[in-house]
């Protein structure tokens, strides 16, 4: 399993950082795509416990309104993603509304579906700000780095050392040790960075910001966890060998985006 992890990082590594370099369109069609498929995703987890996608308005609703999301975002129209947002509450209730008598979990299904719009598509909509951005290349690259470092800094530290479990009605593997050892490693690649990339920033703002994505990311990584234990299932996906699917491996990534957009615009 580590093999494969290593393997599928070392494969994919050259295109995202092609992509990243890139920016612009290329990246928002890359985030699109990668929106449409952890979309895919999240519907088999939500909607069945034995992993098989639904169909219907509602999926595809969502197929449509996740690109539009990202597109609007491209365009920094926020003022359209709002728009977007509220039309998708509109007809998915109008939806629930005609389906009301004859199914009876509709109900729970509209609110699985607005979920996952915010979950994926706005979440993800904040790297394309970011990197539209000013340095926005580099603040993408960074957060990357900072958080991948936290995931590979609390997998192996609480394999090795992990004693005392952190959440384990979600998640029994993970150890408190092991989130220790993800923020310092957060830590250890952020101050890198600010060292030499990002020395503007203040040193007091740069320790709550590294402190903050680590945060956001373990619960970000948490949250899908408990989204895949009510569904039974241990990945999202198989598209990443080792990995698992696209949300297993943007899980921490999605909560800490909006973390880093608040810094970098507001602080």
């Amino acid at each position: 399993m580590h093999l494969k992890r290593w393997i599928t990082g070392i494969i994919s590594t050259p295109f995202l950082f092609l992509i990243i370099y890139k920016g612009g369109a290329l990246f928002a069609v890359s985030l699109s795509i990668i929106c449409v498929l952890a979309l895919l995703e999240y519907f088999r987890i939500v909607f069945n416990t034995k992993g098989k996608t639904i169909s219907g308005i509602i999926l595809l609703l969502s197929i449509f309104v996740g690109p539009v999301i990202m597109w609007a975002a491209y365009k920094n129209a926020l003022d359209l993603i709002i728009i977007i947002v509220a039309f998708n509450l509109i007809i998915s209730g109008l939806f629930t509304l005609t389906q009301f008598k004859s199914d009876s979990f509709i109900i729970e299904n509209f609110t699985k579906q607005v979920l996952g719009i915010i979950y994926i598509p706005i979440l993800l909509s904040f790297l394309i700000l970011i990197r539209n951005g000013a340095d926005g290349m580099l603040w993408i690259f960074f957060l990357l780095f900072v958080v991948f470092a936290g995931d590979i800094g609390a997998f192996y530290i609480g394999s090795y050392f992990g004693r005392h479990k952190l959440c384990p009605s979600v998640s029994p593997k993970k150890t408190i040790e092991g989130s220790i050892g993800g923020l310092f490693s957060n830590l250890a690649v952020g101050l890198f960075f600010k060292c030499f990339f990002l020395s503007n920033l203040s040193l007091g703002a740069s320790i709550l910001l590294f402190l903050f994505i680590g945060i956001a990311g373990q619960v970000g990584d948490l949250f899908e966890s408990a989204l895949k234990r009510s569904a039974d299932i241990k990945d999202s996906g198989s598209l990443l060998p080792g990995h698992g699917g696209i949300l297993d491996r943007i899980d921490a990534l999605q909560f800490a985006a909006p973390v880093a957009y608040f810094f970098k615009e507001f602080m």
